[in-house]
């Protein structure tokens, strides 16, 4: 897809959450207000967080990708983006703090906050679903290939609309983490769904990476466009 950049330009923009500073990226939208936060992968934001992020503003949404882990604590290994990760899964207040001022931003740079959406890949997609979970304002929020465990919680009413998108053949996600999912969502009396892909392993979104699959990827894409016109 070629990308009309005279509607879309990612702009880096600097915020707080507390002393900590982080750096998010917008795309700008001239035709609509309804935005979309995204939240990156375990390495913070990459390559396919900012394609998503212009792909959506040439749509007509407003989009911000989140900075979760904050300047000078970007992971630059596997084993380092695991630690970070595992830590912000773990202290999922945290998480959820770092995810609302990264909505708070989105919402300052124009976005009606009555029509929000947030998506997230992998790492970032545990944290559409703790969106979810904390009960923040947006309307819906969508899974890439996340992890959907979220421990011994016990289960709370989940007003957003949710999506999960999930390659079949991903081998980071037991089956006991989908039925425990499906449980809490129906506990919740949630307006769910939740798609699997074939012959897709876990980031079979990405282009960057040996999972890539094509026509799997454009698929949920196409998915993910026909719940965000649904939603907002």
């Amino acid at each position: 897809m070629t990308l009309n950049l005279s509607l879309a330009q990612l702009k880096e923009i600097t915020y707080h959450d507390q002393q900590q500073e982080l750096k998010g990226m917008l795309a700008h939208s001239k035709v609509g207000k309804a935005g979309v936060l995204i939240l990156p992968a375990w390495k913070g934001i990459d390559q396919e967080a900012k394609t998503a992020a212009l792909k959506l503003a040439e749509a007509g949404y407003i989009s911000f990708i989140a900075d979760i882990y904050g300047v000078g604590n970007i992971p630059t290994s596997n084993q380092e983006a695991s630690q970070s990760a595992s830590y912000y899964k773990t202290n999922y207040a945290e998480y959820l703090q770092r995810i609302k001022v990264a909505l708070d931003q989105l919402i300052k740079q124009g976005a009606d906050p009555d029509k929000i959406a947030v998506i997230g890949y992998c790492f970032g997609g545990t944290g559409a679903l703790e969106a979810a979970r904390g009960q923040l304002p947006v309307q819906a929020v969508v899974s890439i290939h996340g992890g959907l465990s979220k421990g011994n919680r016990p289960n709370v009413p989940i007003k957003s609309k949710v999506l999960v998108l999930h390659g079949a053949d991903d081998a980071s996600v037991p089956q006991q983490d989908i039925d425990l999912l499906m449980k809490e969502m129906n506990q919740g009396k949630t307006d769910w769904q939740f798609i699997y892909y074939a012959n897709s392993k876990h980031t079979f979104t990405n282009p960057e990476s040996a999972d890539y699959n094509e026509i799997m990827a454009d698929r949920s894409w196409a998915h993910l466009m026909l719940f965000l016109k649904e939603v907002l």
